[in-house]
């Protein structure tokens, strides 16, 4: 006890130099809309107590569970809200805004009042906030002084939909991995998860009248090799329930009708051709699609659907929609009679058709289609849907003509399957568009809502395909290990705090100068929800070049951690020097950085590529060759062009000589679409002091979004390996 009081009294020393207003100073995410900071704190203790609505109960247990786990304060429940510490309660008339809340803090009481049990939980999320990071930790902090500010906030969010989708059909996350994602979802108030339970790689969902869906279609490969799994009925109950006591509403995605080759395994008579397929190992777009000239294939929407939406109880239902090639149905006889008998123009229009006729059948059980842009661009849909705009923001623009509304999803901000640099040793992630930093998420253009807007918010995708391009890199099972889900965290974050800020707070609240700040203690709470994330680079501060040197201030970018570097072009290790002040070098290319939350948990280092501006005129940088390093034994060279060739067209690839006493013969080049050859370019030439650059024209005719790229050459040094250069790629048409 005399160490209990000891403690005490040096929070109340503490609270004698908290200033009155500094609302910039809590470091909460989302940017609350009002926040007061009065003189004083609030500690917590052992002997307090909870009043509650019945309508938040579930909120209540939750806020009390989280608390208990890492103070061991069981507080009491059960006393009248007069008397009680902690009070939560719902009052649409206080709050006026849906998800809303009000989150009171003074000497002697936490109050949170929301328009809603959203509200209410969100209420909660902000005072767990407010808390030290270890409030989140699963195991007891008995050396955790238990405060909390004196503050008055008032909060709403800015968009009704704040989502994420997470794709469990090219990879299949169990049930534990998805509440827990939905659980950091709602740390950070986004309320939609659109479930990608289809694809062609694997169907997820137990339909009870269509048992060969998860029989054959959940599971990809045979024996020791066999992948997949699937969600059941009971299981997609238990998710509901989770995801509802969080404010996370899930809408369940039943793609077709192109990317359901699961399906098409499963029962081959869905298709035009009724050929037998297998669930692919590797990833490709099946050109397979649903067929629309069988009542059949109209039957098994209406009995899936049927079974989804008694399952979900959300007020929308994703269909997908999204790259269908439509090769098969101009072949289809009976697809080409429906498209006769309707009056439609092309193949591509009978889309529009089927998805004319899947939102009539959802209208009539009050669920709202949503599915990829394209169902808005396939024809007139009649009902009202929901576009996810994937392309680009300004993409909206054609929900708004066709009186849709839509959620902006752009691949070129919040798709988190990309990387966040192009930094060597980033790890395999999507490459078919520019690396996605931290602050390139956040700055996504976001206008604020109102309730005549057609863009209703905003929504991260996480793409599960990079298990299927090739390398495996799902973990491996006899040594328990979670290499997957620590992938998947580490791409997801910290990028969804970013999405998670773009949804709510409007325009004139963001600032990414001030998000960059307040997301440094964050780290701390990843770290004790056990959740994995890709640690930042260190910040340049400021970097100087005079004197012939270059010089470096850096600031930490993850609170409480190192700064380790080296001056040598080496990459710095948890050994390397620590950084405690400006370092300055000789070349700029020389120097390194690397955060160290821990001697296992670092950042990739800061780092300056070499300047290609001198050889502009050859376009862009692909790969690089040195002394024994750019060719096997064999002779040929291979490297990578994805995210290079971006569409088709005519290409030309150069090959430039820098340095070194020998000259390169180059022989045949040839392009690779993952292993499928594509293109032959039979040509001799060689680069050498004296002929500095050799170009091969190389046409692309097969480009697939999402597949890796390849380019393999004939090479060989003349007379000694000393020779260095780069290679280049340029679209000409």
């Amino acid at each position: 006890m005399k160490h209990w009081f000891v403690k005490l009294a040096a929070v109340a020393a503490a609270v004698c130099a908290v200033p009155t207003v500094y609302a910039q100073s809590l470091s909460i995410i989302p940017q609350p809309e009002q926040v007061d900071v009065r003189v004083g704190r609030l500690v917590l203790h052992r002997g307090m107590s909870m009043a509650f609505d019945a309508a938040v109960e579930e909120q209540a247990m939750y806020l009390r569970n989280t608390v208990y786990r890492s103070t061991g304060f069981e507080w009491k429940t059960g006393v009248p809200a007069k008397r009680a510490d902690i009070v939560l309660e719902v009052d649409a008339r206080k709050v006026p805004r849906p998800e809303g809340y009000r989150l009171t803090v003074d000497g002697r009481r936490v109050t949170i009042c929301g328009h809603d049990a959203g509200g209410v939980f969100y209420g909660i999320q902000t005072f767990l906030q407010l808390l030290p990071p270890a409030v989140h930790s699963r195991s007891l902090q008995p050396e955790v002084m238990w405060s909390v500010p004196q503050v008055d906030i008032t909060d709403a969010p800015d968009h009704p939909w704040r989502g994420m989708m997470l794709d469990v059909a090219r990879y299949f996350y169990d049930k534990e991995f998805v509440k827990k994602y939905i659980d950091m979802m709602a740390m950070y108030k986004m309320n939609k998860l659109q479930f990608h339970l289809i694809d062609d790689s694997g169907w997820r969902l137990e339909i009870k009248k269509y048992p060969r869906l998860t029989e054959v279609g959940a599971w990809a490969g045979k024996d020791e090799k066999r992948l997949g799994g699937y969600y059941t009925q009971e299981e997609i109950r238990e998710l509901i329930a989770y995801a509802a006591v969080r404010n996370v509403e899930i809408i369940p995605e039943i793609e077709f009708p192109a990317h359901m080759l699961s399906a098409v395994a499963a029962y081959p008579w869905l298709s035009c051709t009724g050929k037998q397929h297998e669930v692919p190992r590797q990833h490709f777009i099946s050109r397979d699609l649903l067929c629309v000239g069988k009542e059949t294939s109209y039957q098994f929407l209406a009995d899936v659907l049927e079974e989804t939406v008694e399952l979900f109880p959300s007020d929308y239902i994703n269909i997908g929609g999204d790259e269908a090639v439509y090769d098969r149905w101009k072949e289809c006889p009976l697809c080409q009679a429906v498209l006769k008998r309707e009056g439609l123009q092309q193949a591509a229009d009978l889309q529009g058709y089927l998805t004319n006729v899947v939102a009539d059948m959802m209208a009539k059980k009050g669920k709202t289609v949503v599915g990829w842009e394209e169902i808005i661009q396939r024809g007139k849909v009649n009902q009202p849907v929901v576009a996810v705009m994937w392309h680009e923001v300004k993409d909206t623009l054609q929900a708004t003509r066709t009186g849709h509304k839509a959620i902006l999803s752009p691949a070129t901000h919040l798709y988190l399957d990309f990387p966040e640099s192009k930094t060597p040793g980033e790890v395999k992630a999507a490459t078919w568009m520019p690396p996605i930093s931290l602050e390139k998420c956040y700055s996504m253009e976001m206008n604020d809502y109102a309730p005549s807007s057609t863009v209703l918010g905003v929504q991260g995708c996480f793409w599960s395909d990079q298990f299927i391009h090739g390398t495996v890199l799902q973990e491996l099972p006899p040594i328990d290990e979670n290499r997957s889900e620590n992938y998947a965290e580490y791409l997801t974050f910290p990028r969804l705090l970013a999405v998670a800020e773009l949804g709510w707070s409007k325009t004139a609240r963001r600032s990414w100068t001030d998000f960059r700040q307040r997301v440094r203690s964050h780290y701390a709470r990843l770290d004790h929800k056990e959740c994995n994330y890709r640690v930042p680079e260190p910040e340049i501060v400021s970097m100087k070049e005079e004197g012939g040197k270059v010089r470096f201030e850096l600031a930490p970018s993850v609170e409480g951690a190192d700064i380790r570097y080296t001056t040598d072009g080496s990459w710095p290790h948890s050994h390397s020097a620590r950084y405690t002040g400006p370092v300055e070098v000789d070349v700029k290319t020389d120097f390194r950085a690397t955060t160290f939350v821990n001697s296992r948990h670092c950042s990739l280092p800061l780092y300056f590529a070499p300047d290609y501006s001198a050889y502009r005129q050859y376009g862009t940088f692909v790969a690089e060759w040195k002394p024994r390093q750019w060719a096997d034994a064999t002779g040929v060279w291979r490297f990578e062009t994805t995210g290079k060739m971006v569409g088709n067209g005519t290409y030309d690839i150069t090959f430039v000589y820098r340095r070194g006493s020998n000259a390169l013969r180059l022989g045949k080049l040839v392009q690779y679409k993952r292993d499928e050859r594509l293109a032959e370019v039979p040509m001799q030439g060689q680069v050498d002091a004296g002929h500095t650059a050799v170009t091969y024209r190389l046409p692309l005719t097969a480009f697939e979004a999402g597949l890796p790229f390849y380019v393999e050459v004939e090479a060989q040094p003349v007379g000694g390996d000393d020779t260095f250069g780069y290679v280049f790629v340029k679209k000409v048409e």
